[in-house]
């Protein structure tokens, strides 16, 4: 492999890597919210139950095999499993900030204004304030309302959840199918 590939490779990792944010935004703001479609159901149940903030494997290997094959076919395998490793990178990213918006007091002014952002779509309008890991996209998408300043005053002093999240469960497979029968049975 030439110096040109391996940078090809680290360009195509940075990519996939920095379109988590857009991807983030169409499967929480569209496929979640604005429009009723399988994910759905996974992400009201966040909502109903809070601690429950992480994505099960069944939810997103599928997706990921579907972009790595798809990718597979435009550019090649090599250049298709860095640019997916970078968009797995970056979901794995958003998994943890997500974790820490419900869990966890801010360390930063970063993390207070992304925590403020996050709980006013769950407190105070879920129609908007769709990302999770940056605001870029409410604002291009206009999502981000006007009076958001007020929203976050209002969450801001929540504090953490306590007890354990759903990391513990989401492992196992037959747990999962389960969660995803019984959302599809209740309609949510």
């Amino acid at each position: 492999m030439t110096f040109e590939d391996t940078i090809a490779l680290v360009l195509l990792f940075a990519a996939g890597f920095a379109s988590w944010g857009f991807v983030e935004y169409a499967i929480h703001g569209l496929l979640s919210h604005r429009f009723r479609t399988f994910v759905s159901p996974l992400h009201w149940r966040h909502h109903r139950e809070p601690h429950a903030v992480f994505t099960a494997p069944l939810a997103w290997v599928p997706g990921a095999l579907i972009a790595y094959v798809g990718l597979s076919l435009a550019i090649g395998t090599l250049p298709a499993a860095a640019a997916v490793l970078g968009l797995l990178s970056g979901f794995a990213r958003y998994e943890y900030v997500h974790w820490r918006m419900h869990f966890r007091t801010p360390r930063s002014d970063r993390e207070r204004l992304l925590r403020s952002h996050h709980l006013a779509h769950h407190f105070r309008n879920p129609k908007v304030y769709c990302g999770v890991t940056t605001r870029f996209w409410d604002r291009v998408f206009g999502t981000l309302p006007d009076d958001w300043e007020r929203d976050y005053a209002a969450v801001a002093d929540r504090p953490p959840l306590d007890g354990k999240s759903n990391i513990g469960v989401i492992w196992n497979p037959r747990f999962a199918l389960e969660r995803i029968q019984r959302a599809r049975r209740h309609g949510a």
